[in-house]
């Protein structure tokens, strides 16, 4: 058997080092007509099998051989050239092989490298019949099979490569998002220090993880600081909320479909799960996930596999699962609407995050937090709290919890004039609890009321929607000093849609 343009073609294009692996592999095994193989990579001074394919594969993948060890494999990679070796050689590391039924009896073995002195790792295939008769070792066709390999060792090596490439970037996106977002948890009461305790205890396993907590106490950035603790920190972190999407489009959302599984599927596509291989999955809202997705993903949790929509094959995948719910779970299966053996799986490694009215003394911290963080949003410095007006936020309730207190800030931020937040700046609701939360915001200003109260009610109704939105834009934009930050947030919008809608009306900034 040769080897077909195609092949070389598949073998220079493929950018992702695990599928590069099998498809070297395979193609060996089939040029070679065996059933088994191997590939090994030079990794933390260790040689360790990246990818295995045949009888007891599973329990080859990931296997670590010390340099100091006698195998074949450390053999090739130490003298960069190409071996054949009977089982009973002494260089054969045979404790491998100690519990398998079928034994190696022929193994022939190359090198992976770039150049003659570079050499990063070995891949082997075995002829396991009886005889041992299956490998072709004509000298024609072994040359031909290294010139392959050699070539698939330059497209893994620069896989390799272009994946640590995008690991660095990934993180240094996440480093400058982090900061250009300034998310952090951030709290010194004593049920924060328990919780953080907790999340660095959780991010040296790989188990499920279930957090408890009313909405907006900060779910998600406990399940990203799990993440981040963990030794899946490089892989993915991909989240979805489980009460987002319906329930036909969630099943497709997480597992992927296959072509023609229904109209519109016009080509496969990779769901969550498979996405986030090696990674971490964040569900949120998983009280509200449909009973007939729940036992999908109890089998996810149970044989690490996923079977995408409309498919008949299942794929192997490894994530750890981090759910998130402000649901009473445990009277959800009392009730029959949650399985009881998916909420065992999943409350492995349970979290119970404080309400913001039982951390009170992190108020103080977490308003100046978002004021500082604001402020770099709009260039601007930072506004400030009188203590009056501390005291009067720490004695509030805030039932939304830390993300009504951020939104609090962002209505400080865009509509208290001045550098210092007083109690006449604060919303009724919470300056006088009980009262019903307005709509429009945090307190005008005297001044500004008296102002506002004094315009005169313009008649919109002779403008055309162009016009009247013109109007709106110039307005924000004169109220806030053509500044298009402060404008955009006041607009609830993006900085850039607000930019955008400006071009379109034909409105520049002034010098």
């Amino acid at each position: 058997m040769t080897i077909s343009i195609n092949d070389y073609k598949a073998l220079s294009q493929e950018l992702d080092p695990d599928k590069l692996q099998k498809q070297i592999l395979t193609l060996l095994l089939k040029l070679q007509n065996v059933e088994r193989g191997s590939l090994w990579l030079k990794r933390d001074g260790m040689y360790e099998c990246v990818e295995a394919l045949g009888d007891k594969s599973e329990d080859v993948k990931g296997i670590k051989i010390s340099p100091e060890e006698q195998s074949i494999v450390g053999w090739v990679i130490q003298n960069g050239k190409m071996t054949i070796a009977e089982a009973g050689d002494s260089r054969h590391f045979s404790m491998l092989e100690k519990d398998f039924k079928v034994k190696s009896r022929l193994i022939l073995c190359f090198p992976l490298k770039l150049k003659e002195q570079d050499i990063y790792g070995a891949v082997q295939v075995i002829d396991t019949s009886a005889a041992g008769e299956q490998l072709n070792l004509e000298p024609a066709y072994l040359t031909m099979l290294q010139d392959m390999v050699d070539i698939g060792s330059i497209s893994l090596r620069n896989s390799l490569e272009f994946q640590k490439q995008r690991i660095e970037y990934a993180q240094l996106s996440r480093t400058l998002s982090s900061i250009r977002n300034n998310k952090a948890i951030v709290g010194k009461s004593q049920s924060v220090n328990k919780a953080l305790k907790l999340v660095k205890n959780y991010g040296a396993t790989s188990y499920p993880v279930l957090l408890y907590g009313e909405s907006g106490t900060g779910k998600e950035l406990f399940a990203e600081e799990i993440h981040a603790q963990s030794a899946r920190a490089q892989k993915p972190f991909l989240t979805q909320n489980c009460s987002a999407i319906p329930e036909n489009l969630l099943e497709s959302e997480l597992f992927g479909y296959v072509k023609g599984a229904f109209t519109g599927a016009t080509s496969n596509k990779s769901g969550l799960f498979e996405a986030a291989d090696g990674g971490t999955v964040f569900l949120d809202e998983i009280g509200d996930m449909d009973i007939n997705l729940q036992a999908k993903l109890l089998r996810v949790l149970q044989e690490n596999e996923i079977k995408p929509l409309g498919g008949t094959q299942t794929k192997k995948i490894d994530i750890r699962i981090i759910s998130a719910t402000n649901r009473n779970l445990e009277e959800d299966v009392r009730s029959g609407r949650f399985r009881e053996d998916l909420y065992y799986r999943l409350n492995v490694l349970p979290l119970k995050l404080p309400a913001l009215r039982e951390r009170k003394e992190d108020i103080h911290l977490l308003t100046g937090h978002f004021l500082n963080r604001e402020a770099s949003f709009s260039h601007m410095l930072p506004k400030s709290m009188t203590q009056e007006a501390m005291a009067v936020m720490e004695n509030y309730n805030w039932p939304g919890n830390i993300r009504e207190l951020e939104n609090m800030v962002k209505q400080f931020q865009a509509l208290v004039p001045g550098d210092s937040i007083s109690i006449k700046d604060l919303p009724l609701h919470i300056e006088h609890p009980g009262t019903q939360p307005s709509s429009d915001g945090p307190k005008l200003s005297p001044a500004d009321e008296a102002e506002t109260n004094q315009q005169p009610q313009e008649d919109f109704s002779g403008l055309t929607w162009k016009e009247m939105e013109h109007t709106y834009v110039m307005r924000l934009l004169e109220k806030f000093r053509w500044n298009i930050s402060r404008a955009a947030r006041a607009a609830d919008v993006n900085r850039s849609t607000f930019d955008s809608r400006m071009r379109k009306l034909g409105i520049s900034k002034r010098g």
